[in-house]
């Protein structure tokens, strides 16, 4: 069996996207100014939602000047911009050395000055270096992760870093609460369509219950005879970030 990854001549860009009804032009409008304003994004889906269209499509929006670090199984990032340091797993021999994983990879890209890391896709023990990348000043980290919901992706990560390193579930929740800004879910629906289905924030950690707290800021709603992804008219807490980065405040109320 072969597997073949085969791309477009025309890169795709995010207008491209709200065009196929992906996503709306609102939605598409806040992930790029949480782009812009540094904010930690994780992109969520299953296998063949789009997940890493959206992430080329949101490091359009990474300013010029910035250096970008991207770490990859499979090299599929199609970053157009010209400060990018491009590093690709690497197969060990056949004695067993000379290979690379994105464990390694992540680890090394923090030495390189670093104003954004972008993961192709965290799937190991990578999760936690991503977390402390994220928790020590390298704001506006992208990464994706296969999960079916905002919820499912943090336990996820939560798996993946409890099989790397031995912390208790509540350091845990406090890394990823601290770290993760934003959760993009992403699905693929009966017709073949890849659509966003819900933006999340990442609020903070259940003082009373524990776990993560996270609330909706875009969902799917049903308008009329069509399912629209509309604002939910909750504020995040990075809000003046945005507006800095030039976001209408209007938006956020249908």
């Amino acid at each position: 069996c072969i597997t073949i990854r085969k791309f477009p001549h025309k890169r795709i860009q995010i207008e491209d996207l709200v065009r196929w009804q992906a996503l709306s032009a609102t939605t598409a409008g806040f992930l790029q100014s949480a782009v812009i304003a540094k904010c930690n994004i994780l992109i969520s889906g299953g296998t063949g939602t789009g997940k890493t269209t959206l992430l080329n499509c949101l490091a359009d929006a990474i300013p010029v000047k910035e250096r970008i670090v991207t770490v990859e199984d499979t090299a599929e990032l199609q970053i157009a911009k010209d400060h990018v340091v491009r590093m690709e797993t690497k197969p060990a021999n056949a004695e067993g050395a000379g290979g690379y994983t994105i464990h390694d990879l992540v680890k090394n890209a923090l030495r390189m000055r670093p104003d954004r890391v972008v993961v192709g896709e965290c799937r190991g023990g990578e999760a936690v270096d991503m977390l402390q990348a994220m928790n020590t000043g390298h704001d506006g980290s992208l990464t994706t992760i296969h999960a079916n919901s905002p919820q499912d992706a943090q336990l996820r990560l939560e798996v993946m870093v409890r099989r790397a390193a031995d912390l208790p579930v509540d350091s845990i929740h406090r890394q990823v609460a601290t770290a993760i800004d934003l959760i993009v879910q992403l699905t693929r629906d009966r017709e073949g369509r890849r659509r966003v289905t819900q933006v999340s924030e990442v609020v903070g950690i259940d003082e009373q219950f524990g776990g993560v707290q996270m609330k909706d800021l875009f969902h799917l709603q049903k308008v009329g005879e069509q399912t629209e992804l509309v604002p939910t008219g909750c504020i995040p807490s990075f809000i003046e970030k945005l507006i800095d980065s030039g976001y209408d405040l209007e938006n956020f109320y249908p």
